[in-house]
């Protein structure tokens, strides 16, 4: 048992040692991610749309013609309606973005895709590191941190549960000193964070790996594979030219009528390129989760490859469909945001305070000389100095 406990505190220090600034980084960067969408509100005028007249919005073809007539060698796919009061945003075969009214189609603002949050984001998920290597660095710290959630809350673990055990084990001793805080603020603030922590690590490896995300799903599923992703396509067995614009229109209308349960101002709509690709939906879009509707472009019927409702899925499929909401915190709006913020930022300390533990041990005080003056010794001994 006790070799158990030693193989547990070693994996615990050289893990932590190995992976700790990318923990840092990740750690940080997911604090500023969490508000993201606030942030933006807050500091981004562009975003709001203004509707004096209380009109309705237009449909997709509207602020399609509008941005092509201003930037006509410009390729746009989709439509990103925001909801009400809120512009939309076209994407185009470019860096950047157009914001437009959706009330008046009056192009607000040409945005740049590379701001301030993306770059944010490329830190979160690749260490600004182009390419899989970043990714991977990532998702293998992920990894290791995983492993350090589980050696550390068996380091936690009070030897006996007595009053004065669990006093230390969850309470901070502010009136000691530093050394002793250090080791708290690493200990107790660890256990607290701990099941949130938990979930950050599990959504991230489902994210970074498909080994984790496959098995994850089958265990909770008690043995089910996940649904594999189904391609979607229009029929063209009757050579059917480019359906117009008025069917994308017709499918925005179905999609915020009777489509769409949550959020239903807030939508994403396609414009097909080709005879045989769908009209691509987004609705639902509600605490960070969605559902893909797809609708043959010529007939608008809804096609097999499309989502289900979230009201109508199994724990498993649940989890696999929220599981981006569940790692940023939007899963239960700002409750769980602020949650979330408080345990990026514990974990992100984790491998500071951790650190100074170690350096603690290793750095030993220096001894006091033994050897006295004669003026010292007679200070002691006669108390003058």
């Amino acid at each position: 048992m006790n070799i158990l406990k030693k193989i547990n505190a070693w994996l615990h220090l050289w893990l932590g040692l190995a992976s700790g600034i990318v923990v840092v980084i990740v750690g940080f960067t997911g604090c500023i991610l969490v508000f993201e969408s606030e942030l933006e509100d807050m500091t981004m005028s562009h975003l709001h749309a203004d509707n004096p007249d209380n009109n309705e919005m237009l449909p997709p073809s509207a602020l399609w013609q509008s941005v092509k007539e201003a930037l006509p060698d410009k390729e746009i796919h989709s439509v990103w309606y925001h909801g009400k009061n809120q512009t939309a945003h076209l994407s185009l075969n470019s860096d950047s973005l157009v914001y437009i009214n959706p009330y008046t189609a009056e192009i607000v603002a040409m945005v740049d895709h590379e701001d301030f949050f993306h770059f944010i984001l490329d830190g979160h998920t690749s260490l600004w590191i182009e390419g899989k290597v970043g990714t991977g660095i990532v998702s293998y710290a992920t990894l290791i941190f995983f492993i350090l959630l589980i050696t550390g809350m068996v380091l936690w673990w009070p030897k006996k549960w007595q009053k004065s055990e669990r006093q230390k084990a969850l309470t901070i001793k502010w009136s000691a000193r530093f050394k002793r805080v250090n080791y708290d603020l690493h200990n107790v603030l660890g256990f607290y964070s701990l099941t949130i922590a938990l979930i950050l690590t599990i959504t991230g490896l489902i994210m970074g790996f498909q080994w984790f995300s496959k098995s994850f799903y089958w265990m909770v599923s008690g043995g089910a594979a996940p649904q594999r992703y189904e391609q979607a396509f229009s029929d063209t067995t009757q050579n059917l030219p480019l359906a117009s614009m008025s069917n994308v229109d017709a499918a925005w209308r179905k999609g915020v009528t009777e489509i769409g349960v949550l959020n239903k101002d807030a939508i994403i709509v396609s414009f097909p390129e080709k005879p045989s690709e769908p009209i691509d939906l987004c609705t639902d879009m509600y605490n960070g989760s969605w559902r893909y509707v797809y609708l043959d472009q010529h007939t608008l019927k809804q096609l097999p490859a499309s989502q289900t409702q979230i009201s109508d899925l199994n724990v498993a499929q649940w989890l696999r469909r929220t599981n981006y909401a569940l790692h940023v915190g939007a899963v239960g709006g700002l409750t769980t945001k602020i949650l979330y913020f408080l345990a990026s930022l514990i974990c992100t300390s984790l491998p500071i305070t951790g650190f100074y533990i170690w350096w603690g041990k290793k750095v030993k005080p220096k001894k006091r000389s033994k050897t006295f003056s004669a003026s010292s010794q007679f200070s002691v001994s006669t108390g003058k100095a």
